[in-house]
């Protein structure tokens, strides 16, 4: 472990060679009061008395042993976010999805050993802890690199609100029941310091660097240029990339980007990196949205800094869209199950404002899904069976599946996929029509091998399609990674292959001590009763 989170640099040859097999974590998961971005003094979530929490490094074919001790006065969970947890499906970290949260004062821990390699991160997974400082980077090194590099640096970006998420929520419901959702502005926050306050990164000539980024807010946008540099995207969300150059790029909440950049040949300047933090779902507001951050590329201590020129519209951005996959996987084919989702946003018969990608906006069921689809035999084949607010899909082992996701308004999305990496297939706009649809673009497909990753940015007025085959039986969410969307109810599930996984799946029984504690059942249908009977279900609105 490493008992800070500055920007780090490291070799990554030495780096790989100090981890062990084993790796041990401990996190006392706690209350803290901070003053992060100097707006005053709050109640954030951390870890071991710490936040920023500190990340967390290993190596390809270690294990991870994240050991969790609940300090809050409500429950919680831990997610690694990326990892597919294939046969693990227990270990994924959603309460009440696939676990019932670890109750205050208990302690669990998570095992992870992902035959995976690339940029993750650690994050709270209940009532969206996250948002308040419950993250940390994950980082699994390569046994053997794809690409050479001489050494790293880790961004690792998050947005900072002046009161806890749970406190925004409760002004976004009351004043949204008129229709009209309020919008709050955030900080930047970039390894743990306030925007421009973090530490130089340092270049030599004509040296190869790795820089990772990993977009850990709860709602805002960040946009990347490095002004002076050629900048190669290399990696996107633990998927190796075909080396694709750019001049800029974004990442939405719960994206990661590593990117290759070879330094100048001469230390005669320093340069400046830039970080813009910005907020879709509103337009310009001088000082808040959006927000300008830069700091310093140092070849030379005392070096002036290179005036660079403007970054133009013209410059190359990062579309997943157009690149391809370094493994080279064809595009998946013949789809042989295809869902098509649409964002809404209502005032439903709750009177509360909603956002729905089906019938109903997504609610935790009185039984976590999992064990529904382990309990209920054959009918965990119905959908119908976990209750009509977790906007249940049962999928076939092996399907290939093409998710197509509309957007027909505003803002901006970006949507997680527990479990898997999806191929991103196609991009177009939607048949909404608007006067604020100037954002549209043509029909773009994927050539080639097409890029695969974890979390999708859906643009105002378009559709996204991707595919990812069902290839691990479990329960896997897919949701908006816009905290406050998700709270509002953006996410439906995905159970997949749940005859297959009844036999091939056993839950450990600390899983279900966890659920004893807290008087949840742990079989039944989605009200914990059996057959259709949901007697119990909160009403569900429509």
């Amino acid at each position: 472990m490493f008992l800070c989170a500055q920007l780090l640099l490291f070799i990554a040859s030495a780096a790989i060679a100090c981890l062990a097999a084993r790796v041990d974590v401990s996190w006392d998961i706690c209350y803290l009061h901070v003053n992060r971005v100097g707006e005053g003094t709050r109640l954030a979530i951390g870890a071991n008395g710490k936040l920023p929490i500190p990340p967390v490094y290993m190596t390809r074919g270690d294990t991870l042993y994240l050991h969790v001790h609940n300090s809050l006065n409500v429950s919680t969970t831990v997610h690694a976010h990326g990892i597919f947890q294939n046969g693990t499906v227990y270990n994924d970290g959603t309460a009440m999805i696939t676990e019932c949260s670890i109750p205050p004062g208990d302690n669990h821990t998570y095992i992870i050993a992902p035959e995976q390699e690339g940029t993750f991160w650690l994050h709270g997974h209940y009532d969206e802890d996250n948002a308040d400082g419950l993250r940390a980077a994950l980082i699994i090194y390569e046994k053997e690199p794809i690409v050479d590099y001489d050494a790293e640096y880790l961004f690792a970006v998050e947005d900072w609100y002046s009161t806890e998420f749970i406190e925004r929520m409760k002004q976004i419901v009351h004043t949204g029941i008129t229709g009209n959702l309020p919008i709050t502005y955030s900080r930047a926050l970039i390894n743990g310091d306030l925007g421009n306050f973090t530490k130089p990164i340092k270049f030599e000539p004509s040296k190869k660097y790795r820089i990772r980024f990993i977009n850990m807010a709860a709602t805002n946008w960040f946009k990347i240029s490095m002004p002076g540099h050629k900048m190669q995207i290399i990696e996107i969300e633990g998927v190796h990339s075909v080396p694709y150059d750019v001049d800029q790029f974004d990442v939405g909440p719960g994206q990661r980007i590593s990117v290759l950049v070879e330094a100048k040949d001469t230390d005669e300047f320093n340069y400046n990196y830039n970080i813009t933090l910005y907020l879709i779902d509103n337009s310009f507001v001088s000082g808040a949205n959006p927000l300008y951050y830069s700091g310093l590329i140092e070849y030379r201590e005392n070096a002036p800094v290179y005036q660079s020129p403007p970054i133009e519209d013209n410059y190359q951005w990062a579309e997943d869209i157009n690149m391809n996959a370094f493994d080279g996987e064809p595009l998946l084919e013949p789809v042989t199950r295809k869902i098509v989702l649409n964002y809404q946003q209502k005032i439903l018969s709750d009177g509360l404002p909603h956002y729905l990608l089906g019938d109903h906006p997504y609610q935790s069921p009185l039984v976590p899904t999992l064990f529904t689809a382990l309990t209920m035999g054959d009918l965990a084949t119905d959908p119908a069976i976990y209750g009509p607010q977790t906007v249940a899909y049962v999928l076939d082992h092996m399907d290939i599946v093409e998710i197509e996701l509309h957007n027909p308004g505003s803002p901006d999305h970006t949507f997680h996929l527990h479990g898997h990496t999806f191929q991103i297939i196609e991009y177009g706009p939607t048949n909404a029509t608007s006067e604020d649809n100037s954002t549209e673009i043509a029909v773009r497909k994927s050539a080639g091998a097409p890029m695969r990753r974890d979390t999708l940015m859906v643009r105002a007025w378009n559709y996204v399609k991707v595919r990812f085959r069902a290839d691990s039986p479990g329960v896997w969410f897919f949701h908006c990674h816009m905290s406050t969307h998700l709270y509002l109810g953006l996410a439906v599930t995905f159970v997949e292959a749940p005859l297959l996984l009844q036999k091939q799946i056993q839950v450990p029984d600390e899983y279900y001590k966890m659920c004893q504690k807290q008087s949840i059942k742990t079989s039944g249908n989605g009200a914990g009763n059996a057959g259709y009977n949901f007697t119990g279900l909160p009403p569900i609105p429509t």
